[in-house]
């Protein structure tokens, strides 16, 4: 799950919105999709959910990224704000589990750092989804997650597939129909999870998936804020504002 190459400029229309919802066209240059090997693709458009502008994602036994390229320096970056609408969630799926790791919401975070630190191991898995997917993965991955069945707030899940990818959970259940906020310290979850302190974050992306479950899932994403330690918007934020979107350059 590479968040590199992110070059692609994306001009798209909302597609079919849910019910009192309504389809957005937008620019988002610095923001495109990307596939994952094997997958069907979530679909990503605009919308608007309960007054908020918001990216909407409707998977159908699908899992695909909408993502974007950055580049800030851990100290720079202190805090972390974003939000999400859950539509619709599978009480079958859990992030806990590798056959059932599904997820309504994901807000997926790429940082950098010295990959011949990693094990053997891990460089040559490094190297072959290198050539399944035709981009190296980041040296770390951390997302924060919602769990549709209830596993714990606060633990960290690390991937079946690579521990190189480690999930926070901010919430679980089937809370859905409101807003709901979040506000992170980024480099306290990251040593938290990693033990380790963080390296340049390389890339950022939503994510909502459906296809270990075979279901469906609809979410919303809206704003995403990188703040600096004296509160500053940071480049690569991605303010959604007036029925309309502006991707900070």
């Amino acid at each position: 799950m590479g968040l590199l190459a992110l070059t692609a400029c994306a001009s798209w229309r909302g597609a079919a919105p849910q019910s009192g919802d309504q389809a957005l066209t937008v620019e988002m240059p610095e923001w495109s999709a990307r596939a994952l090997p094997g997958k069907r693709s979530t679909a990503y458009s605009l919308a608007l959910k309960g007054g908020r502008p918001c990216v909407l994602a409707q998977a159908d036994q699908s899992a695909s990224l909408w993502r974007r390229r950055l580049n800030l320096a851990p100290e720079n970056l202190a805090t972390l704000e974003f939000s999400w609408w859950l539509m619709s969630a599978d009480a079958n799926a859990t992030v806990t589990q590798p056959e059932r790791d599904d997820a309504p919401t994901r807000l997926v975070l790429a940082f950098d750092g010295d990959v011949q630190r990693l094990s053997l191991r891990t460089r040559s898995l490094f190297e072959l989804m290198h050539t399944l997917s035709g981009e190296a993965p980041p040296y770390a991955t951390l997302m924060y997650v919602w769990d549709s069945q209830g596993a714990a707030p606060e633990s960290v899940v690390v991937s079946s597939h690579s521990d190189r990818v480690r999930k926070i959970v901010v919430g679980s259940g089937s809370n859905t129909g409101r807003w709901l906020d979040f506000r992170r310290d980024v480099r306290a979850d990251f040593q938290r999870a990693y033990g380790e302190a963080p390296g340049a974050l390389i890339g950022a992306a939503f994510m909502t998936d459906a296809d270990n479950t075979r279901s469906r899932k609809t979410a919303c994403y809206g704003d995403l804020l990188f703040r600096s330690p004296e509160g500053a918007v940071l480049p690569g934020s991605l303010q959604l504002h007036g029925g309309k979107a502006a991707a900070m350059p």
